[in-house]
């Protein structure tokens, strides 16, 4: 599956909304974030070492400590406008939030066929959205997303996993995205598709599988 931070769940699935004049409809929204982002500091990720090629990372040794494997390191860095180094608020209260989209570990998986799996993220078209917007005059502008790291990907280093036993220090390579043109004071329903080879976002009866769906509502 897929999981979204920051994830708040309403009655009827994901729905974050809130209003960019008032920090309290934002504000634990952004701690989600920062909390999460904790596992991924530099001292955080101290025992993992530093992975430059894109290619996976096959190990057939246990090379690290205590007889176990390496895993590569992820640090928040990576994200850059979204990293909350730069900007502590990740764009919350400008109306171009940040979210955090990670693929849950599935021990020695080879996505993407050696090609690194990527995240797109576009509308969601109802009826009522579509209308909406059409009266607002943004009926053809799509989602304008920056991924980071650049081009969304998640990195062939940090695949295949070995398990939790095998690697006890692993951390999950993440994607954030940052939505730029956001109507305000309008639900839009958004999905975020990985995209790869060996990763199926159609399945009727998972709908986490290879994706996310979620309702965003900006109000000013």
């Amino acid at each position: 599956g897929v999981t979204l931070r920051p994830d708040v769940y309403g009655d009827r699935g994901l729905q974050i909304y809130y209003n960019v004049s008032d920090n309290k409809t934002w504000e634990s929204l952004v701690t989600t974030l920062r909390t999460f982002l904790t596992a991924y500091t530099p001292a955080a990720q101290r025992m993992n070492i530093n992975c430059t090629s894109d290619t996976y990372f096959i190990q057939d040794t246990f090379d690290g400590p205590n007889k176990t494997k390496l895993s590569c390191k992820f640090t928040s860095d990576m994200l850059q406008n979204c990293s909350g180094i730069t900007d502590p608020t990740f764009g919350f209260p400008e109306g171009k939030p940040c979210f955090i989209i990670k693929m849950n570990r599935i021990i020695k998986f080879f996505p993407g066929n050696g090609t690194a799996p990527r995240v797109d993220c576009t509308y969601v078209v109802t009826n009522e959205a579509s209308f909406l917007l059409y009266n607002q005059g943004d009926e053809s502008r799509p989602l304008e997303v920056d991924y980071y790291p650049v081009n969304g990907t998640f990195n062939l280093h940090y695949f295949p996993y070995y398990g939790k036993k095998a690697q006890p220090s692993y951390s999950n390579p993440l994607v954030a995205v940052k939505f730029l043109n956001i109507t305000r004071n309008v639900e839009l329903k958004i999905v975020c598709k990985i995209i790869g080879a060996g990763i199926t976002f159609d399945n009727v009866h998972d709908p986490y599988e290879g994706k996310v769906e979620f309702k965003l509502k900006i109000e000013d």
